[in-house]
């Protein structure tokens, strides 16, 4: 299934991938938005787990859920610096590692798949909009055809 619309004057190709892409996106950030809320608002003793945690740092993880939530879906869907999203789902997907890992120190590993899978749907999501990232990080000043090098600081060749 191809659909064509247009956005002001630029041409957007809705293929399945991309459908699909969106799906997972949103589904990831409202999983994000609501466990990001609920450390944000529910008392830290509401949030013991079998490994206690320090109250600042799930805090923080909230806001940074939160965070990376809207940043699944904002700048696809506004067209402004669309290059956050893949940098969020790779965020994210950081802290997914980090919640496998003390889910399976807690006793759980069944229970560790649900955060593990969850990651994996997060690195698709930075496979597939990969091509939303700037040149200049996807090819890191590399790739270029006359064997220079870019610098990054500046923007031009040396």
């Amino acid at each position: 299934m191809k659909t064509s619309y247009t956005r002001g004057s630029r041409w957007i190709r809705l293929n399945g991938a991309t459908i699909g892409l969106w799906i997972v996106q949103g589904l990831l950030a409202a999983l994000f938005l609501f466990a990001g809320v609920m450390k944000l608002v529910l008392p830290i003793e509401a949030m013991s787990g079998p490994i206690p945690l320090p109250g600042a740092f799930l805090r923080f993880l909230g806001v940074a859920e939160v965070l990376g939530a809207i940043g699944l879906i904002a700048p696809g869907a506004l067209g402004v610096l669309r290059g956050l999203t893949p940098v969020a789902a790779g965020a994210l997907a950081i802290v997914m590692i980090g919640a496998t890992e003390i889910t399976v120190l807690g006793g759980s590993v069944a229970g560790a798949a649900v955060p593990f899978i969850v990651g994996l749907l997060l690195i698709s999501v930075v496979y597939g909009r990969r091509h939303w990232l700037p040149a200049q990080a996807r090819t890191r000043g590399l790739d270029r055809s006359d064997g220079s090098v870019l610098d990054h600081g500046v923007g031009r060749t040396v």
